[in-house]
């Protein structure tokens, strides 16, 4: 017996040593939900969440905003003032003259914005975060203009603030972390990081799980970023001022669209012209209405290497066929029956650094019909290079021809004969063809 006593003694010391190495004492839960929630930012959650950390690390979430003063590396191009000024030069309509804009120097450059279509740069004035009026696109190493004529009159954070960086205080003119961190799609973390493991339930209840959300709110984290508009809450905000994960968007911010007056990001079928404008165009589709969202096609963050640039499942049209099944290869898949969905639903009319680099996501194929009517939309045909020049008014009568039911066989049109010397002179006629002689008829059978 005494053996037993000092074993669960023994236990019990162990118990008390492995929860005093854990740190976790007694939280007045109660007390704590009394305080309000804040911001605690990416670098407490990964203490806890180290494989979620570690894959969100991979994303472009991660490096949207990145602070060039921790990391140098993060400035993709050198600021070569020559170089910028020599393509600046080159562009038409500069509102002010390629030698008078203003451009950084390396040490000026607090943080960076963006580095997989081209990249911007934030420096302080009058205590305030502006970004430069140029820009670097990264495919075809050229320098660009932004807002050159008044690019230090709207400040960094009233314009674009609160989807590139982490916690946003516009009151105070301050922001918790760079990028968009873990607390922008889950919500501010106090509570969850001050409660221990222990507290399972309590722990779950303090934290937004966005996989857990009904459709209509899930899907409006993403929407809070990938929109244009203004925002209701505050006067000159682009950005959704006030919204939290899991709240309803359209109370905080309101999209943009042509209706409203938008000519410049939108064309005049309200499909999108500009970036980070996917809310919009997917609010419009099939997939809205049937309750595809964002991330049945996106991931947030996944464990290992993303497999593919946009952190889709799937690579390419292989993502579209995980649930459009392709049974009946007739009218328009009968053109194009290599299962190349992305390239005739997801067009690429919008842009981000170059024209035409971002896909739609109305998925919708866009005819040259549409174009005929309208010459300022753009349509699937013609965004693929084999068809860039075609003639809009051919491209659809052979559309129409291809598309009828049952499915067609060849091409239809005339075949015109080379306009040459010899197709000029009449071919002498071929003679007949003599009738083989027929064979004697059998007489009557007695």
């Amino acid at each position: 017996m005494n053996g037993y006593r000092v074993v669960r003694f023994l236990v019990a010391g162990l118990m008390l040593l492995v929860l005093s190495a854990c740190g976790e004492t007694p939280i007045d839960v109660k007390a704590l939900k009394s305080q309000p929630k804040q911001y605690v930012g990416s670098d407490t959650c990964k203490l806890c969440h180290l494989e979620h950390y570690d894959s969100w690390k991979m994303t472009l979430h991660s490096r949207m905003m990145q602070d060039a003063k921790k990391n140098q590396d993060a400035i993709i191009v050198p600021i070569d003032e020559k170089k910028i000024r020599d393509d600046l030069a080159q562009i038409k309509k500069l509102k002010v003259p390629a030698d008078k804009i203003f451009i950084p120097k390396v040490d000026e450059i607090l943080y960076t914005i963006g580095s997989q279509w081209k990249q911007r740069y934030l420096v302080k004035k009058d205590d305030k975060l502006y970004i430069t009026p140029v820009q670097y696109f990264i495919k075809n190493n050229t320098w660009s203009n932004y807002n050159e004529a008044n690019w230090d009159k709207k400040p960094w954070i009233l314009g674009c603030g609160g989807c590139h960086a982490t916690g946003v205080d516009l009151e105070k003119n301050t922001f918790i972390e760079p990028g968009v961190g873990c607390e922008a799609c889950h919500g501010k973390g106090s509570w969850h990081a001050a409660l221990p493991k222990t507290a399972v339930f309590e722990k779950r209840e303090t934290i937004v799980n966005p996989a857990k959300l009904t459709m209509g709110v899930e899907v409006q984290i993403c929407g809070s970023c990938h929109n244009r508009g203004k925002s209701t809450q505050h006067k000159g905000a682009s950005w959704a001022v006030g919204y939290e994960p899991g709240k309803a968007l359209e109370a905080y911010f309101k999209s943009t669209s042509f209706a409203a007056g938008d000519v410049k990001e939108v064309y005049a079928n309200e499909f999108s012209k500009g970036h980070h404008q996917q809310y919009i165009d997917w609010a419009q589709s099939k997939h809205a209405d049937e309750g595809v969202t964002c991330t049945s096609c996106h991931y947030v963050h996944q464990i290992g290497v993303p497999p593919t640039r946009s952190q889709t499942q799937a690579a390419g049209s292989k993502q579209c066929l995980t649930c459009h099944q392709v049974i009946n290869n007739n009218q328009a898949h009968s053109i194009h029956s290599f299962a190349n969905c992305v390239g005739c639903h997801m067009p690429k009319i919008a842009t981000s650094a170059l024209s035409g680099d971002i896909h739609s996501h109305v998925f919708v194929a866009l005819l040259p019909r549409d174009t005929l009517k309208n010459p300022v939309i753009p349509n699937s045909c013609q965004t693929c290079h084999k068809h860039k020049n075609q003639d809009l008014k051919q491209l659809q009568a052979v559309y129409d021809a291809l598309t009828v039911l049952p499915k067609p066989v060849g091409m239809p049109g005339k075949v015109e004969a080379p306009k040459t010397v010899e197709a000029a002179t009449p071919a002498p006629k071929a003679e007949a063809p003599k009738e083989a002689p027929k064979p004697p008829a059998e007489a009557p059978k007695k």
